[in-house]
This record gives C-alpha cells, sequence and structure tokens, in this order.
C-alpha cells in the first residue's frame, strides 16, 4: 500500500508516477477527493481541540477570581460535541481513503520503461542459445502422444478444464524437478521452508491479493480462507506484525507449493496442454531487505531463477516489464522467458518482483533500525514454474523418433 501521508503531501508527484501503470484516473481523482477532504477535516478537529483545551484552562482561573463558569461549561460541552462529530467524519474519511488506497497499485521505479503492453516490455539479454532440429519441433501435446506423461482427460474427469494428471515418467520429472530446484537455491543461500497450501485474509491483504484479485482465488465456502495463488503469500507473512533485527536481513526464503488460480480473466486463452492451469507447481523464491539492499537483493533472485535454467540448458531471455505489463504490487518486474521450439515463441517461466515498502506497509513487517522501527522491502519471484519447466525439456530436449531426453543435472534426481 502507499504511505498515505506522502501521498497527501506529493499527491500530483506521485499520480504522475502512476501514470505508468495505465491506472484508472477516476480512482485517482477519488483518493484526491477524499484526502483533500481528510486534510479539511483533521484541521478542524485540530482547531477544535486546541479551543478546547484553551479554555478548559480557564476554569481555575475563573474559580480564583469568583467569575461565574456556566458559560464557559457550555462552550466546552457544545466544543466537545463538534469534536466527537469531527471525529467521527474524520474516521470515516480514514476508512474510505483506506478501502481505496488498497486497491491503488504500487509506484514503478524509475528504471520503468513506459508502454502499455508486453509489446512494450523490453529485452536485457538472450542467455544460451537456441537448439538446432533437423526435423520439425512439436509442441508439448504432440510429443505426449509418445511419452504418455500428461493426462488431460482423466484430469478433466477428476476436476474439470484446465487440471491434468502427470504419471509415469512425467510424475517422476515433476518430482525430480521440486528436488532440485530447492536444492539449488539452497546452495545459493535460500533457506528452505514448508507453508500451508491454505491462507487466510489477512495474508492475502497483506502481499496485495485482495480485495482487488478476489475473483481470481478459490474460496473456501463458509471460512475466511482462501487456497494460494503462489507462494509469496504465505512466506512473505511468516514475518508479518513483527519487528525484525537488522542483523538479521536479509531474509532468503524458498519454499515449493501447488498454487490455485481461477485464471479469470484468461478466457480463450492457451486453453491446450499444460502452459495455463488451475493448479501447478511452483518452487519461489522470497526475500526481505532492507531498502538500501533491495536492488541488489533483486539482481541476486533474476541470477539465482536464470542460473537455473542455463543448468538445464535451456535458452531462455531476461525481459524488463514495461509499465503498461507491471503488476499491481510490484514496482519493477524482469520477466525470465523460456525458448519454446515446438511454439516457436518464448513463455514466461519466472518473474520476479520487487515491491519495495508497498507490502511491508500492508504487512506491517518492520525492522529496528537503532531506535527507529523501519519498514522492509520486500521481493519475490518463480524459481521455476514447474509445469512449464516440464514444457521447455520435453520441447527442447525432443528427438525426431519423438522420445524425449533428460537434462543431465537431473539424472541424478530420476530414479
Amino acid at each position: 500500500m502507499l504511505d498515505l501521508k506522502e501521498l497527501a503531501n506529493n499527491f500530483e508527484e506521485i499520480s504522475d508516477k502512476l501514470k505508468k501503470k495505465n491506472i484508472d484516473k477516476t480512482l485517482l481523482n477519488s483518493l484526491k477527493e477524499l484526502s483533500l477532504k481528510l486534510k479539511e477535516e483533521k484541521a478542524v478537529l485540530e482547531t477544535l481541540q486546541a479551543e478546547q483545551n484553551s479554555k478548559s484552562k480557564l476554569f481555575p482561573i475563573y474559580k480564583k477570581e469568583g467569575k461565574d463558569t456556566d458559560e464557559l461549561k457550555k462552550e466546552l460541552d457544545n466544543n466537545k460535541d463538534k469534536i466527537t462529530k469531527t471525529l467521527l467524519k474524520t474516521r470515516e474519511l480514514e476508512e474510505r481513503l483506506f478501502e481505496i488506497a488498497l486497491v491503488i497499485p504500487n509506484i514503478p521505479d524509475e528504471s520503468v520503461p513506459s508502454g502499455e503492453s508486453e509489446d512494450d516490455n523490453i529485452e536485457i539479454k538472450k542467455i544460451l542459445n537456441k537448439p538446432v532440429f533437423d526435423f520439425e519441433p512439436k509442441e508439448h501435446w504432440d510429443l505426449d502422444k509418445k511419452q504418455q506423461w500428461i493426462d488431460f482427460e482423466r484430469g478433466v474427469k477428476l476436476s474439470k478444464s484446465r487440471f491434468s494428471v502427470l504419471k509415469g515418467d512425467g510424475a517422476k520429472l515433476e518430482r525430480a524437478l521440486v528436488n532440485y530446484m530447492l536444492d539449488f537455491n539452497t546452495q545459493r543461500g535460500f533457506c528452505e521452508v514448508s507453508v500451508p497450501f491454505i491462507t487466510n485474509k489477512e495474508s492475502l491483504t497483506a502481499t496485495g491479493q485482495l480485495p482487488k484479485f478476489e475473483d481470481d482465488l478459490f474460496k473456501i465456502e463458509g471460512e475466511s480462507l482462501y487456497l494460494i495463488p503462489t507462494a509469496e503469500v504465505p512466506v512473505t507473512n511468516l514475518y508479518r506484525d513483527e519487528i525484525l533485527k537488522e542483523e538479521n536481513l536479509p531474509i532468503k526464503l524458498t519454499s515449493h507449493t501447488a498454487c490455485f488460480r481461477k485464471e479469470a480473466g484468461s478466457a480463450g486463452k492457451d486453453t491446450r496442454g499444460m502452459i495455463r492451469q488451475h493448479q501447478f507447481g511452483k518452487v519461489e523464491l522470497v526475500c526481505i531487505s532492507k531498502p538500501a539492499d533491495s536492488e541488489e537483493i533483486f539482481n541476486l533472485m533474476v541470477k539465482t531463477a536464470s542460473d537455473l535454467l542455463s543448468s538445464l540448458n535451456l535458452h531462455h531471455r531476461l525481459v524488463l516489464l514495461c509499465g503498461g505489463d507491471l503488476g499491481f504490487g510490484a514496482a519493477k518486474t524482469v520477466d525470465i522467458e523460456v525458448w519454446l521450439p515446438g511454439q516457436n515463441r518464448y513463455r514466461e517461466i519466472s518473474s520476479i518482483s520487487n515491491t519495495k515498502d508497498f507490502q511491508a506497509r500492508r504487512a506491517k513487517i518492520r525492522y529496528k533500525d537503532g531506535k527507529k522501527n523501519r519498514l522492509v522491502h520486500t521481493l519475490n519471484g518463480s524459481s521455476l514454474a514447474i509445469g512449464r519447466t516440464i514444457i521447455a525439456i520435453m520441447e527442447n530436449y525432443q528427438q525426431s523418433d519423438g522420445r524425449v531426453l533428460i537434462p543431465k543435472a537431473l539424472e541424478a534426481y530420476i530414479r
């Protein structure tokens, strides 16, 4: 969440920065109007409270001088009623302002380019070379006719469309990837944690999924609980409402979870295959750092995810997202896109974001800096989406006879 005091003091400057995210001007105008009203009411409240304090001091003087205090008492009672009413107004305005602020996105970092959509994202660099085939490479669903790793029909039977079942070597590959990714990340200094796949409303609000993106969440009926859309939510919220010791920062964590998303806004997109599922596995990176260190940590996380792909010998590229494609809570994001030769295109397989103090303010995650409590910066990113990594292996390691080889790095993990 944005700093409401800073917003009130520098409204035009912040509004201008938010234009990069194509934010609804009506929303900003409502925020401005409420902010001005709140400022006015607070000024009235301060005046009334100052008057109350000033006149209250007259009582002992009047009594000492033998003056009648009845009129003074009436004035104070009347002023007290005004204070109560004004206080109620300010609280109502604060609540309304807070509700709107919860759906205002994070301010983009200065390094984020302007742009309307993913077409305006900027490629940073390509890593490794594309595989060369002496035959026409197939897409993963065609390759699976021989491999029989993915059972789409039974996934639908068990649940509904956009669910699938992995079996045989496909299931073994999934398990191998989870273990390999976690080992890779822990060797880079990330501590492995295992967290619940169900989380509460407070946690989802803290990381920014609620209230804005409730339609994309699977809610548990009769409970204020939801299936997690990403491990970012429970892992970041491990430290919600806590004041951390400066010497313990940065905190670097990695976790494997299932992720659950309704994909409410993706009707008609990627309906074939395993690209966009309602349930998928992912290994996540989450970091909590001091503000001065977050850019360095961000680069470390990008390198960790990229090196993981390189260790699997998968060609990929790094892409800096423009303002129009930047996520709600992100101040800066680098997507890692893996090459899929069967589809003849790059597809996102990891997204690394620095949210700065946006989530920390909502989650009240602070650290002790001398005598002061300061907000931390939080960062998160995929390392990697497991289903998409399986797809990338299938399409990049396919043979002319339809077989799929296993990357050397995974051989020790598949038994």
